[in-house]
């Protein structure tokens, strides 16, 4: 009898211990931190449509002296692109492009001209990089025909007064085209003006095609 109630006194102990632990295990599990979710980040598309001007600062030099085609322009957006009252594209925002073309001015006749584009943009705070069509940039030098001729003009007027002295009418024709001739050896040895852009200055290109960004 003793033994039956000792077998009894154990199978409720067993039971006992069980249903605690039963008990407390959900409360543990309760109580467990839970990892943090991370918030999605939600992006939409939006397409800059062609022909937006963008206005962008030069980060280093170009000229038509020491530039040559493929040279690489980088550059930076001076004004952020505004599309629907919302900023796709802020200022600052990295802009890539090169040197197309790199003419110098000749020595008898050519003015010189400089041209670039700009091929790609990545948005400020962004590591994406955006594939873009630009339409060129292009400027030639000014011409300088009114100071060639003062050149050729002011020897050939000397020469005439030299000649007028030594032999009258006759003599003032020579000079004057020997002096001229001097004149011109002096404009056929000079280049005319050359086209050079400094760092920092902000050239305007328009979008030739659609640029579509992805913005948060």
């Amino acid at each position: 009898m003793q033994q039956r109630h000792h077998t009894l006194t154990v199978v409720a102990g067993l039971v006992t211990v069980l249903g605690v632990a039963d008990v407390r295990t959900p409360d543990l599990q309760a109580a467990a931190p839970r990892p943090l979710e991370r918030a999605s980040v939600r992006t939409r598309e939006v397409t800059i449509p062609a022909g937006t001007l963008l206005r962008v600062r030069l980060q280093n030099s170009v000229g038509t002296d020491f530039s040559r085609v493929e040279d690489p322009v980088n550059a930076s957006l001076a004004n952020p692109v505004v599309v629907g009252g919302r900023t796709v594209l802020p200022a600052g925002s990295a802009v890539t492009g090169s040197v197309t073309q790199a003419r110098r001015s000749g020595k008898v006749k050519g003015r010189a001209q400089l041209a670039m584009r700009f091929y790609s943009i990545t948005p400020a705070g962004d590591d994406e990089r955006y594939r873009m069509s630009t339409r060129s940039w292009v400027r030639t030098a000014p011409a300088t025909k009114a100071k060639d001729a003062a050149k050729i003009g002011i020897p050939a007027a000397g020469g005439a007064i030299i000649g007028g002295l030594v032999g009258g009418k006759k003599g003032a024709g020579i000079g004057a085209a020997a002096g001229g001739g001097a004149g011109t050896a002096v404009v056929l040895s000079t280049r005319g003006e050359e086209v050079r852009v400094g760092r920092g200055a902000i050239v305007s290109v328009r979008l030739t095609a659609p640029l579509t960004v992805r913005v948060s």
